[in-house]
């Protein structure tokens, strides 16, 4: 066997932590009880931190540190959307960034920006957003469209609609929070 290659127990110690580290991921992101909390918790601006650093002592996988983005949202159409999402510090500082690219790219134009907006707002079919200014010609409006549907900003949900998917509001709200000076 070349010494390039990792031995069986190797492999083994490898995937025992990995599965040690999902596991912790996965746990921290269920839902817990409420636990005792004091007026001055209530209070305090970093409740939402609070409460992650208490978390992350019961979870290995964020020995290093964690991030966490949660929201609950009802559009302009009267949809309620609700999501929080969690990661450990360690593997998002560790993985390759270069994979998220083109989601972000995605959202590196004007005019798709307001696609999205319009979407969310209740604007939804094609010819509705076609009808909107802003969003220019109609050559121009489905290639923002392919674009956003391609990184997975927009979906298809119907003949000639789309929609955001509810996975993607709250953290399309986070990143334009997040962006904010």
């Amino acid at each position: 066997m070349d010494k390039a290659d990792p031995s069986k127990a190797e492999l083994h110690q490898a995937l025992t932590r990995l599965t040690a580290r999902v596991e912790a991921l996965e746990a921290m992101m269920r839902p817990q009880p409420p636990g005792p909390s004091s007026d001055d918790a209530v209070d305090s601006p970093f409740w939402a931190l609070d409460s992650l650093k208490r978390r992350r002592a019961d979870h290995p996988a964020t020995v290093d540190g964690a991030v966490l983005f949660a929201g609950t949202v009802t559009l302009p159409t009267g949809e309620p959307v609700e999501w929080q999402e969690a990661a450990g510090s360690a593997g998002l500082l560790e993985s390759d960034w270069s994979s998220q690219v083109p989601a972000l790219s995605a959202l590196a134009h004007p005019v798709r920006l307001e696609l999205l907006r319009q979407v969310l707002i209740g604007v939804r079919t094609t010819a509705e957003l076609a009808a909107v200014e802003s969003l220019g010609s109609t050559g121009q409006l489905h290639h923002h469209l392919r674009q956003l549907v391609a990184a997975g900003w927009l979906r298809h949900s119907g003949r000639g609609s789309y929609e955001v998917p509810a996975p993607r509001i709250v953290p399309l709200l986070v990143t334009l929070t997040a962006v904010q000076r």
